[in-house]
């Protein structure tokens, strides 16, 4: 599970902060290229990776009866998806065939389900922006899955939108999109947006009230530095 301090410092930093963060310690391909949010009103999605990985559809062994077996991977994974955490298909950056449509989204929604994201397309776009959870794919898919795709796995390490996903890694979307933070840095990378979200903050509005970005963003001046500082103090002391 994730920490409900951590958790809420991700639901308060931007993607483009996170793989800021993410490019300093030379991680440069963690944004999953060609996804978008359905709903850009929705709040932040963060949650632990639970994956399901797609390949291409084979005719002889991807027919609609496949759908009756309880075991079918795309079936579990919905059922079984754990509460907050963000249910990652490897959809092959492919939409002409649906990952999921409303009523699978809806059931991710009320089991507790943080979030989803496909590099392939959802079906019933209009009415998954409308559901109450955050939702991101690469283009609305008309089509079943069963014309193209065969979901194969679940919860092993996939790629989404050219971006390597491990079960347990952190998924955190916006409205721009959605970054993939591994598992093993999610604490320490939250301290540090945290602290990169509080100096942006600080930056525009003295940008907004006049202030040149010179030695001030990147902070490179002494005098910026030290004007910080004592912000950061006064801003302590009246929290």
């Amino acid at each position: 599970m994730l920490d409900n301090e951590i958790k809420l410092i991700y639901k308060n930093v931007s993607v483009a902060t996170i793989c800021t963060a993410l490019f300093k310690r030379g991680l440069r391909n963690q944004f999953i290229q060609d996804v978008v949010p359905l709903n850009i009103y929705m709040p932040n999605m963060v949650g632990l990776a639970y994956t399901v990985r797609y390949i291409p559809a084979r005719e002889d062994l991807n027919l609609l009866e496949v759908f009756k077996n309880p075991l079918h991977p795309q079936r579990v994974a919905v059922e079984e998806c754990p509460v907050d955490h963000v249910i990652v298909f490897d959809s092959r950056k492919d939409p002409r065939a649906a990952s999921a449509g409303a009523i699978l989204i809806t059931r991710l929604m009320v089991r507790g389900c943080a979030g989803a994201v496909t590099d392939g397309g959802f079906r019933d776009s209009y009415e998954i922006k409308s559901i109450k959870m955050p939702t991101y794919h690469k283009r609305p898919s008309s089509p079943t899955n069963l014309t193209l795709h065969q979901a194969i796995d679940i919860n092993v390490p996939i790629g989404c939108g050219d971006v390597a996903v491990w079960p347990g890694d952190l998924i955190v979307g916006d409205k721009e999109g959605v970054v993939v933070v591994p598992s093993n840095i999610i604490k320490e990378l939250s301290n540090e947006v945290k602290s990169m979200t509080q100096y942006e903050d600080y930056v525009m509005n003295k940008v907004q009230n006049g202030s040149s970005i010179k030695g001030l963003y990147p902070l490179t001046d002494k005098k910026e530095e030290d004007e910080y500082s004592n912000w950061l103090k006064i801003s302590s002391n009246n929290n």
